[in-house]
């Protein structure tokens, strides 16, 4: 259960409401590519829209280096959010300066009003106590709906509770939910999935699901790291030598419930046109050729393995899936899934690029928002912007 208030419990008519949203969306030539983070918050506009609240939108875009700069602008979002929204949609061409704070004093209810992306101010990485209250002076009521910066330590998603009452948005208490119930409350059996390149860049996670799936198939560079410390043949692929103890302590301690290739797909080169085949594990990766994919029969004791499941957690693709030689084991298990009669939670970037390529991203029981905040999540550690919300009684 979620223990923090939402939007539910406390009265927002007439209110002027400071929103944290994720806008964070691909922009390539002013145009908005992929609408669905913008999408995913229309439940809690509009419910605050329906009574009659006036909303400050706030959120940060790519990776401005603390300074306006116009390939980081919000303003191409304006036009889309105000057609999902049915309504003009105002903007202030700062975050929280001048412009902001005369638009907000003069929103009316039912008006909304996207400030500029909150990492225009270096206040914002900082947690910078004045910027965080110039925002917080925007608003009469803080609502988080922003679950994919809910790890960040930023002015604008922990920084603002200090001044306003605080609570949570639907998104964002759907997605804590969800994914806390798939990690501590499944149907059994539990199936995790992990790729991704690193180890190192996913340890809590790795000891969490652990601790708490039946089975954890393991793929990507990660299944990599495993076998090379096991000491089969892994040529030029990416192997992170320095969590070869790592990697054999997780096989002594939790070997029954990991399963690793016991096939690859090989390349000469990492490239569309490179010479690719398949090798046992046992057979070894030759020296200058590099594992870019789970081979044939990988994929069929994975999908054995799923088809098993009462709840599947994927994160992190099985191979260099973004490359068509690469693509077929991640494609499959994506199927594979669409398939399942398991609840199906899919998190992170790559994942879910993965199963929108497959074309099976309805068929999911769930797709985070989220990539640092699921990894958080899924590693069993708290999330910063949620716990500031106030609690419920």
């Amino acid at each position: 259960m979620f223990r923090k208030k939402t939007v539910r419990d406390v009265d927002v008519t007439q209110r002027r409401v400071l929103v944290r949203v994720d806008f964070n969306v691909p922009i390539r030539d002013g145009r908005v590519e992929d609408d669905t983070r913008i999408r995913a918050t229309l439940p809690t506009l509009t419910y605050l829209l329906a009574r009659d609240a006036a909303l400050v939108l706030a959120s940060h875009l790519g990776r401005p280096k603390g300074k306006p700069d116009p390939a980081f602008s919000l303003r191409p979002v304006v036009e889309p959010l105000a057609a999902l929204l049915g309504r003009d949609v105002l903007f202030a061409h700062d975050p929280a300066g001048p412009d902001a704070q005369a638009k907000a004093a003069r929103l009316q209810p039912g008006q909304v009003l996207l400030l500029e992306n909150t990492r225009f101010d270096p206040g914002e990485t900082r947690n910078d106590p004045e910027f965080a209250r110039r925002l917080a002076s925007l608003g009469e009521l803080f609502v988080n709906d922003a679950f994919g910066t809910a790890h960040r330590i930023h002015a604008s998603t922990v920084g603002v509770a200090r001044y306003l009452p605080a609570v949570a948005g639907f998104l964002l208490e759907r997605e804590v939910t969800i994914i806390t119930q798939a990690l501590e409350r499944p149907t059994r059996p539990l199936m995790a999935i992990l790729g991704g390149a690193k180890i190192s860049d996913k340890i809590k996670v790795l000891h969490n699901l652990l601790g708490r799936a039946d089975r954890l198939l393991i793929g990507g560079g990660m299944a990599n790291t495993f076998l090379a410390a096991q000491g089969f043949a892994l040529g030029s692929s990416l192997v992170e030598r320095e969590a070869f103890e790592t990697a054999l302590s997780l096989l002594d301690t939790f070997g029954e419930k990991i399963v690793l290739p016991t096939d690859l797909v090989i390349a000469d080169r990492a490239a569309p046109d490179a010479n690719v085949r398949v090798v046992a594990v046992t057979e070894g990766v030759p020296e200058g050729w590099m594992a870019l994919d789970i081979g044939p029969s990988t994929v069929e004791t994975f999908a054995r393995h799923l088809r098993e499941a009462g709840t599947i957690i994927w994160n992190g693709p099985l191979g260099m899936f973004e490359v068509e030689p690469f693509a077929a084991g991640t494609m499959a298990i994506a199927r594979v899934l669409a398939e399942s009669p398991a609840f199906t939670l899919v998190g992170g970037g790559d994942s879910v690029a993965a199963v929108k390529k497959a074309g099976v991203a309805d068929r999911m029981g769930h797709i985070s928002t989220g990539g640092g905040a699921t990894l958080k999540l899924l590693a069993g550690e708290p999330l910063p912007a949620v716990e500031v919300l106030e609690d419920r009684t």
